[in-house]
């Protein structure tokens, strides 16, 4: 696979953190003014990563790290390696059963200084054996992440009781656990439509599978006249389907014109295209690899080929 200099940079600094803090004594000043000046330059492509104002009134970053399938030691790691790296968007899932470690792996972030708890920007999700205790789901979902509030909290999919739920998450914003909430997995104006019509508080973010084979434009249009923001899971089609997509003609050819990857071309085209995107990966490579983005653009001609790609095809069925 090939690197950018800027993602072998990213990667260094994931693992490297305070190296030149702790170099011997002697290190040739000279190398010392390089290193810094690499970092500075990282630093700035990190600080330009892009975030959208939600209806609710506060930033989500652009770009995130998807936690599914993440367990454990594996699942804190990976969430700590990512703050290293730059992010600052998690996503979790009561269903997911690991939000306890994704809030190790944010608070030992915390505890060394490398971000304070404001900078942090955490979703979570209410599962459907929960539909019918969604106040305590809450609760049980702060006690397991240990951060003090939740940034986002969605309806994990549509189900029984699921309006109900809607209302769960409009008390957890009144009672200050919760600061934006949503939906997930509704794909249509009507769907949509059916959780918009009993709600206090409109929903902040709709988030979906999304990829270049499944784009939903119509739905993201929809959703602009209330100002909620699509959030795409599975940028790459998701396992078993990442080649289907990483290895199309029409995306390597863009790749190549940028010195990129194929999975950078996908992930940079979702951020223009105004979505919100959280690519999930444990590996150290990877993560680095999927913040590098912020440092080209696509031109509108490919833009537009990327648009192309639509076939309005899920590889999910929930």
């Amino acid at each position: 696979m090939r690197f950018t200099w800027l993602a072998i940079s990213l990667l260094l600094l994931c693992f490297c953190t305070g190296c030149a803090a702790n170099s011997h004594e002697g290190t040739a000043s000279a190398e010392t003014g390089e290193q810094e000046k690499k970092e500075t330059r990282v630093q700035t492509y990190i600080e330009s990563t892009e975030s959208v104002k939600l209806n609710s009134g506060y930033a989500m970053p652009r770009l995130g790290l998807g936690t599914w399938t993440l367990r454990d030691k594996t699942c804190e790691d990976a969430v700590y390696t990512a703050i290293k790296c730059g992010y600052r968007l998690i996503d979790t899932a009561r269903y997911y059963g690991n939000e306890a470690a994704v809030g190790k792996g944010i608070n030992k972030a915390i505890d060394e200084g490398l971000v304070r708890r404001e900078e942090i920007f955490i979703t979570s999700k209410i599962m459907p054996g929960d539909y019918t205790r969604a106040d305590r789901a809450i609760d049980d979902s702060l006690a397991a992440l240990k951060l003090g509030y939740i940034d986002l909290m969605l309806i994990h999919q549509p189900g029984a009781n699921d309006e109900e739920v809607y209302k769960a998450l409009e008390r957890g914003v009144r009672d200050g656990k919760i600061r934006s909430i949503g939906i997930s997995n509704y794909y249509t104006p009507q769907d949509f439509e059916r959780i918009q019509r009993i709600a206090e508080i409109t929903p902040a973010v709709v988030q979906n599978e999304n990829h270049p084979y499944y784009q939903n434009t119509s739905l993201q249009e929809y959703l602009k006249k209330y100002n909620t923001v699509l959030e795409a899971w599975y940028p790459f089609g998701g396992r078993g389907n990442t080649e289907k997509i990483l290895q199309n003609e029409t995306i390597k050819r863009i790749a190549k014109a940028h010195g990129k990857t194929s999975a950078q071309i996908v992930l940079r085209w979702q951020i223009q295209a105004g979505y919100v995107v959280i690519p999930g990966s444990s590996n150290p490579a990877h993560i680095a690899e999927n913040i590098s983005i912020f440092d080209f653009e696509l031109t509108a001609d490919e833009m537009q080929d990327m648009a192309g790609l639509d076939r309005q095809a899920r590889f999910e069925n929930w």
